[in-house]
């Protein structure tokens, strides 16, 4: 028992020594070091070929000026989480850490939260990837891709999240709040597959909203007859009130990201974000040094108009008071990761119900 014990003391000495030069490189650096855990460019990754602590002469240049947004995102992240008391442990959705979303994968040290609308089918595919499927298979397979993955991804429990975390990379990506809204209801309602729980919900919503015959809605230059089987914009936003109102649960396709990924109680090393997904994902996937098994995916892109385009289309369509409620849904979304409501509330109609807008 002895002998083990001391053993057991002799490799902890062993691994600390292996660690200090990596440790001391990045305070010299200025890179941000988190009590109790390493930070990715030190953190050893356990490769076929051993382990890794790059040397300032091995990471690339761009790498580090991106680092130098996550640095500043995580400060900001803890900062707000801080001034909003969401830091603090408790008992309701936003003060204790939801691991249901979690993807753990042991093997490459990396854990993701999967937030939907924010390029979850490029990650849901990468994960795929990495769990052992072959792009082919993917290709060509009918299933879902998020079924799939759990087929090799169980829902980790707080106590596995909480493990993986200490030696693994840990993400999520992030979108506007107001952009991401928009492309959950055009894709799980506006164009929502027939015999479908969204084609449901969006019946109840006309059922409940719909007064009048439909709108002349204008959307870019042109304007058509919005056909009335499925919710207009202004009917889900009126059923997203309410539905906060009464303290319910939302879809999980536009739940706000706090609650979903909780990231106030779960201590993320990247914070991707959508408008900048290229650079963002291509420095995640080299400091994971996964480059020769997935590349940054792109799934799903907007095509022909710009995004500001249809946006434009949709909000214009709300009133101020309708967008400032919106706003109150995802409060902390947009303070959490820097985002405003600025080209988004002068889009809305002026009503007798307007209010100041937010400092955001």
């Amino acid at each position: 028992m002895r002998s083990g014990r001391l053993w057991r003391r002799c490799l902890l000495l062993l691994l600390g020594l292996t660690a200090l030069p990596a440790l001391l490189l990045l305070l010299l650096s200025g890179a941000e070091v988190r009590p109790g855990r390493l930070h990715p460019f030190s953190r050893n990754h356990h490769q076929e070929n051993g382990s890794w602590s790059p040397s300032r002469d091995e990471i690339p240049a761009w790498m580090l000026e991106v680092e130098n947004s996550m640095v500043e995102r995580r400060r900001h992240l803890k900062e707000a989480c801080s001034m909003l008391g969401l830091d603090v442990p408790g008992n309701d959705s936003l003060h204790r850490p939801n691991p249901w979303e979690f993807f753990v994968n042991r093997p490459h040290h990396i854990v993701w939260c999967n937030v939907f609308k924010a390029a979850s089918t490029s990650w849901m595919y990468n994960f795929n990837v990495l769990a052992g499927y072959s792009p082919k298979f993917l290709q060509n397979s009918k299933l879902v891709p998020l079924n799939l993955a759990r087929r090799r991804y169980s829902r980790p429990s707080l106590h596995d999240l909480q493990v993986a975390l200490n030696d693994s990379i840990s993400f999520l990506i992030v979108r506007h709040p107001l952009e991401r809204l928009l492309s959950a209801y055009r894709d799980k309602l506006e164009y929502s597959l027939p015999h479908t729980l969204h084609q449901k919900l969006g019946n109840q919503i006309i059922l409940k909203y719909r007064t009048g015959a439909p709108k002349i809605i204008p959307i870019g230059r042109k304007s058509y007859r919005k056909n009335p089987r499925w919710p207009t914009f202004p009917e889900f936003v009126n059923y997203l009130v309410d539905v906060h109102k009464k303290g319910e649960p939302f879809d999980m396709h536009w739940t706000p990201i706090t609650e979903f990924c909780t990231p106030c109680q779960v201590d993320f090393d990247i914070i991707c974000k959508f408008e900048t997904l290229q650079e963002d994902q291509n420095y995640l996937i080299h400091l994971a040094r996964l480059q020769d098994i997935i590349r940054p995916q792109w799934k799903n892109p907007a095509k022909g108009r710009t995004t500001h385009e249809v946006a434009a289309g949709y909000y214009s369509q709300l009133t101020k008071t309708q967008i400032l409620q919106l706003y109150n849904i995802f409060r902390y979304d947009f303070e959490l990761f820097g985002y405003s409501l600025d080209g988004y509330l002068e889009l809305g109609i002026n009503d007798a119900h307007s209010v100041t807008t937010p400092n955001t």
